[in-house]
């Protein structure tokens, strides 16, 4: 009995959809025609059920457009306030996203999905504020017109000959979770418009003779009815198969036209193609491939191909040993309502058999079959077709008569034992054998010489080949039948073991190639994917083009094979063009366009070394499924470089921002003072000396202050932009120590400073000027955080192959946060402070001691305090020559 179970993947594909809604907000679109059918009054009438339901209901934006009826039904409903924007000196109203993540409603109101936020919102169209709302596991309830969905655009701007701007992808309209229609007839909503309840009555005129003329609103509602039906049926399709329901549910119609490989069965698909047509239903074309087809039915067979896709009829090519049984279960995995067979004269070479129509009628009475008149395929034809495809060969034929001479030789030592009649089971083993390995015209010989042996060997008068009994020609016919039977079971075992295979080693290259794409960052490592996996897949030349910021193609390997004019046009056109397409079809490869979901990304341009390989529509799939990888891994790509982009200007803005800061403020305020204190000498002439000494003495210390800024400013821009030259010498620490502070003295004179130098510390080879730099700052660091009778500590010790040094004190600690953000540039422990400095020094201590290939990390120590620690490598110190004594 045929397996009945859900295929696998299909129903993966539904979990995995339900698995991803898990934790999201659910979305609800009243779907309409246009303005004036009433979706927004129906939204909150949902809603306000909602709300005496007990529902935490929020209204985000809603525009009533002065309806009296719509106003009153937001009478009790707790409202957002809207953020106000500064558009070009004009104020802006519009819905604010962030007050609708705090506000704690389980359900928000936004109307217009397709409403464009006004410049500078974080998202650029309306609907990615749903999105991010339903991220955050709030239910949404919008509204949404049928011109608004992208794939309608067009034809919507065909038909009232305005271009429709404002879209929404469909992928959001697939992801809602229900999508309520809201329908009003053409001359109903006329009326509406009439007396004023759909625009206000300066405009009605107008709206009456461009949008709403009765044409516009029929072809709309229209659309609007069968995207409705679209996602209707394909719930139904997801609903039967995670119920694992085998009956087909015809809902609506679907038409599959079943061929065979025969040059007749074009016919059948043009006219069910019109067919299909006449009743407005969806249609697809299935062939059942058979373990006996030979190279004239796969030419026959990609022909068919060719014309499905010519008529834009999706193809589908299943493998089968019976094709009733095939058919309905295709027919059932697809929710297919009717069937059309190409009805010819009965076979005469098997009349016993029941036609095909007449078995798929008995196996689903509730099944339509449309029957349509066609030459029948000779008996003549198969048995061409049968011996243009040998199953043997002399090598064969060879092994054959061997094993039938060992199986007689062992006969011959078990006659001994056993009656003749008990040997034919030997016989007949060695006959299977051979038809399930070498095929039937082998185990024909075998059978043949089985016989023969068996008879001349074993059967009186021995030694002969005449026959006492004629009951030995029904065992040789037996042996025979039972040669064809085995023979026919083990080529088909064998076709389906090469089928499994081939569908093996494509579904493990599309993962190898899944895999390799998903973790290319640049477009050179998608070409290399390109020519190193997908090239060997269909034996052929590949190589991947893609544009510039001009949108001109060039190439990203070479190739030598494409022609850059061919592969441009078809990025322009976004058509498959070249070798066997209707579009430049001299050129020597196909060029396929790269469609992601936002545009084309790109041109694969494949040459195969057998053009008749991609012709077959399992290959076709293949490489389309491949395109999108390809074009959805450069997208990526793409949006990745224009992130971090956006993240160098950003980071580039607010250090420009902190720089504005530091010079309008932490400069600007010792300068002050510097001019201050001056005057202060330049006026008051009489002062004592004392005095003087001490405001010149402050003058010194704001200027030191002020250079200490600059210096730290000016050597990080030019440690960031070329790099940190160290000139590496042999130091002792403690010399370094004493000299920083000495350069420290006056700030340091009111403080008690500690030190913790082991007397054999090793020596180090490093930059003194700028370890000593790295220690200025750190003490700096400690005197302007602490208060004044907080100790200062400075310690080093060896370990191992480093040395470690650090600088603590026993001030407030660490400000909250991460405290490696403290060395960042321009990060400061307190941002609005009366101390001075720009929040440059513990970034240039990293980058100093990273220079020297060391570390630099702060942490907090109880009860209270900071600890800066450094760690740099030791190398080994040049020995000291001890003088000789006099």
């Amino acid at each position: 009995m045929k397996d009945r179970r859900p295929d696998p993947d299909e129903l993966l594909k539904v979990v995995s959809k339900e698995l991803k809604q898990e934790g999201r907000g659910r979305l609800k679109i009243f779907f309409g025609t246009c303005a004036g059918v009433g979706k927004t009054y129906a939204m909150l009438l949902a809603a306000r059920q909602q709300f005496e339901e007990g529902v935490s209901v929020t209204v985000g934006v809603v525009e009533t457009h002065d309806r009296e009826e719509t106003k009153r039904l937001l009478d009790g409903l707790p409202q957002l306030p809207l953020r106000s924007i500064d558009n070009q000196g004009r104020v802006i109203q519009d819905f604010d996203v962030d007050a609708a993540l705090c506000s704690g409603s389980q359900l928000v109101l936004v109307d217009e999905l397709a409403h464009a936020n006004p410049a500078g919102s974080r998202h650029a169209k309306r609907w990615g504020d749903v999105k991010e709302l339903l991220a955050a596991g709030i239910d949404v309830y919008t509204t949404l017109n049928v011109q608004h969905l992208e794939s309608l655009a067009d034809i919507v701007s065909g038909i009232i000959g305005i271009r429709v701007r404002e879209t929404v992808p469909d992928e959001v309209f697939a992801e809602a979770t229900d999508v309520v229609l809201v329908d009003l007839s053409p001359d109903d909503l006329l009326a509406r418009l009439d007396v004023g309840k759909v625009f206000i009555p300066g405009r009605v005129e107008h709206a009456r003779q461009n949008f709403f003329r009765k044409g516009n609103l029929i072809a709309l509602r229209e659309l609007a009815l069968r995207c409705v039906a679209d996602r209707v049926n394909a719930d139904v399709r997801s609903y039967r198969l995670s119920k694992s329901i085998a009956s087909v549910w015809p809902t609506r119609e679907r038409l599959m036209v079943c061929v065979s490989a025969a040059e007749s069965q074009e016919r059948l698909i043009a006219d069910g193609f019109r067919m299909a047509q006449g009743l407005q239903a969806d249609c697809l074309v299935v062939h059942v491939q058979r373990p006996d087809e030979d190279d004239t039915d796969r030419v026959r067979f990609r022909s068919l191909a060719r014309q499905a896709e010519a008529l834009k009829i999706e193809f589908l090519n299943v493998v089968g040993d019976d094709v009733a049984e095939t058919l309905l279960e295709c027919a059932r995995t697809n929710n297919v309502t009717k069937l059309v067979l190409g009805l010819g004269t009965r076979r005469w070479d098997r009349p016993w058999r029941r036609q095909l129509s007449e078995r798929i009628a008995c196996a689903n009475p509730k099944l339509g079959l449309l029957h349509v008149a066609v030459e029948s395929m000779t008996r003549k034809i198969r048995l061409v077709a049968w011996v243009s495809q040998p199953s043997f060969s002399t090598s064969s034929l060879v092994i054959t008569t061997a094993a039938c001479a060992l199986t007689t030789v062992i006969a011959e030592w078990l006659f001994q034992f056993f009656d003749a009649p008990n040997l034919v089971a030997l016989f007949t083993l060695a006959v299977v054998v051979v038809s399930l390995r070498l095929g039937r015209v082998a185990a024909i010989w075998c059978a043949l010489l089985s016989v023969l042996s068996f008879d001349f060997f074993f059967i009186p008068p021995l030694l002969s080949f005449a026959m006492s009994d004629t009951q030995y020609l029904f065992t040789f016919a037996l042996i025979l039948v039972i040669a064809l039977v085995t023979s026919e079971v083990g080529s088909r075992l064998r076709a389906d073991a090469r089928n499994a295979r081939a569908g093996e080693r494509r579904e493990a290259t599309v993962a190898r190639v899944a895999r390799d794409l998903s973790g290319a960052l640049k477009s050179e490592q998608i070409a290399k994917t390109c020519t190193e996996t997908i090239a060997p897949l269909f034996e052929a030349k590949v190589a991947l083009i893609v544009p510039d910021l001009s949108n001109r193609l060039h190439q990203t390997s070479a190739g030598g094979f494409e022609d850059l004019s061919v592969a441009q046009w078809t990025y322009d056109h976004v058509q498959r063009a070249g070798q066997g397409t209707d579009t430049l079809s001299t050129a020597q490869a196909l060029y396929l366009p790269l469609k992601a979901p936002i545009r084309c990304r790109g041109v694969l341009a494949i040459q195969p070394q057998d053009w008749k390989f991609l012709e077959g529509p399992d290959e076709k799939r293949l490489l389309e499924a491949c395109c999108s990888s390809i074009a959805l891994a450069l997208e990526r790509i793409h949006f990745a470089e224009v992130a971090q982009e956006t993240l160098v200007r950003m980071e580039g803005e607010r250090l420009r921002n902190s720089l504005l800061s530091a010079v309008s403020h932490d400069l600007r305020t010792p300068l002050t003072a510097i001019r201050g204190l001056a005057e202060t000498l330049e006026r008051q002439t009489d002062l004592p000396q004392g005095d003087r000494a001490e405001v010149a003495s402050a003058i010194r210390h704001q200027a030191e202050g002020l250079q200490r800024v600059m210096t730290n400013l000016l050597d990080l821009a030019r440690m960031q932009s070329a790099g940190i030259r160290l000139n590496k010498e042999w130091h002792s620490l403690d010399e370094i120590v004493g000299s920083a502070l000495a350069r420290l003295g006056p700030t340091l004179s009111m403080r008690q400073v500690r030190t913790d130098l082991p007397g054999d510390l090793p020596l180090l080879e490093v930059d003194g000027s700028l370890i000593e730099r790295v220690l200025v700052n750190l003490l700096d660091n400690a005197t302007k955080y602490t208060p004044p009778d907080a100790k200062i500590t400075i310690g080093a010790k060896a370990v191992g192959n480093s040395m470690y040094c650090f600088v603590e004190d026993t001030g407030p600690g660490l400000p909250s946060g991460d405290p490696e953000r403290l060395f960042e540039p321009f990060m400061r422990g307190q941002k609005e402070s009366a101390i001075a400095g720009v929040g440059l020094g513990l970034a240039l201590c990293r980058s100093i001691i990273a220079a020297h290939g060391g570390t630099i990390r702060t942490e907090g120590i109880r009860p209270s305090g900071t600890r800066f620690e450094i760690r740099i490598p030791l190398g080994s110190p040049p020995e000291i020559e001890e003088e000789n004594a006099a």
